[in-house]
């Protein structure tokens, strides 16, 4: 019996295809939920209450550790609920319905561009695709995007916006470098309306010991007196609970103002318990930093996992072994759709072959997303050899 057959026997039901943390990681916060009790002073900085309505924009300790992690001003923060994908989509929702600080809302152009860099994110091109935005692909390098091609495509006001993941992007793991940090914040694009959402989702998610020094992009904009360009994003759903965490978006005084007063339609406060949750299991950023060491000890291993059994296959596949975020990304020979529906049928989960790129459509078929988090370490051992048996079986 070949080996092939012998995975084929074990009938396994193995999901690596979402960059959903683990049950251990989980259980790092579990205390959190027992900092608020019903003998709890439940009252902010500002001597509110937070099981009532209002702060619109969140509670002030919200906003100070918030705005830590995304090295701005507290001004100019608003903490949301769990979700910051779902402030993007309202963001681009509201581009679309009303238009940015007078801009024409995008619904009344004849044609809405944005800039897309791959490998990339599947949820942000969904909504992009969601709003019928055509989607222009830029090749995502080492060092970052290639500030070349973005610099020449912004000359066209259709274009309205790119998406940037700065630091252990999604899902190559690099990290932007210092030039292309300051190109992006001197961008001078035809559309007034153009903004770059700058998701950085993995800021404090280092898997080696080495972190990856990001440049303050928000600082470079205001050098040049350009920060209404930048939309920034960020949340603990990877550091405490993806489904109670919170999510920030920071920006200028300009935007958000006119953000504000669209969110204070939409709603009359998000959930500032959970807030004051946050904020009283963390203390402040330094709370945080030391709790994300203990996901990177649980992380650190199962990553180990993965380059030990991509190391066995070096000769078909190539492969970036970032310093920190969630995902490793593989490059194969022009077979991934092949590889990934062979790994399914032998009961392996992957991120579809096609994600990483605009439309699903990979032009060179060769891009696989692995995320190596949410499986035991003895389930990721089993999943990784099938999907090395796999490369190397597809590749002959």
């Amino acid at each position: 019996m070949n080996h092939i057959d012998e995975l084929k026997k074990m009938k396994l039901h193995l999901d690596i295809s979402r960059g959903k943390p683990c049950k251990a990681q989980l259980d790092l916060s579990n205390k959190m939920l027992e900092v608020i009790h019903s003998r709890s002073p439940f009252l902010d900085d500002n001597n509110y209450d937070v099981r009532n309505y209002g702060e619109l924009t969140g509670i002030p300790e919200a906003k100070k550790l918030m705005a830590d992690i995304l090295e701005v001003p507290a001004e100019n923060v608003i903490v949301y609920g769990n979700s910051s994908l779902a402030i993007m989509f309202d963001q681009i929702s509201r581009s679309y319905s009303k238009g940015v600080l007078g801009s024409t809302p995008w619904c009344k152009l004849p044609k809405v561009k944005w800039i897309c860099l791959t490998p990339g994110y599947d949820r942000h091109f969904a909504i992009l695709e969601y709003f019928d935005i055509e989607m222009i692909d830029v090749p995502l390098k080492e060092d970052g995007p290639d500030m070349e091609r973005i610099e020449e495509l912004v000359k066209d006001d259709s274009v309205k916006g790119i998406w940037c993941v700065p630091k252990y992007s999604n899902p190559t793991g690099i990290t932007y470098s210092d030039e292309v940090v300051r190109r992006l914040a001197r961008l001078k694009p035809s559309a007034k309306d153009f903004r770059i959402y700058y998701d950085n989702a993995y800021a404090l998610h280092n898997i080696d010991d080495q972190d990856d020094k990001l440049l303050n992009i928000f600082e470079e904009a205001k050098k040049v007196n350009n920060e209404d360009i930048l939309y920034m994003f960020t949340s603990t759903s990877k550091i405490t609970f993806p489904g109670g965490g919170i999510s920030a978006l920071a920006a200028s005084s300009s935007n958000l103002e006119e953000i504000k007063k669209q969110l204070s339609i939409q709603t009359i406060g998000f959930d500032k318990l959970n807030q004051l949750r946050h904020v009283r299991f963390f203390q402040n950023k330094n709370g945080i930093v030391e709790h994300m060491k203990k996901h990177q000890q649980i992380l650190k291993e199962k990553f180990s996992i993965v380059y030990e059994y991509l190391d066995k296959v070096s000769d078909y596949v190539s492969y970036n072994k970032a310093r920190g975020g969630y995902f490793v990304t593989i490059k194969v020979n022009h077979n991934a759709d092949k590889i990934v529906d062979r790994c399914l049928k032998l009961g392996v989960k992957l991120t579809e072959a096609g994600a990483t790129h605009p439309y699903h459509k990979d032009p060179t078929n060769s891009y696989i997303r692995l995320a190596p988090t949410y499986l035991s370490n003895d389930n990721l051992r089993l999943a990784m050899d099938v999907i090395t048996t796999v490369i190397v079986e597809q590749s002959k």
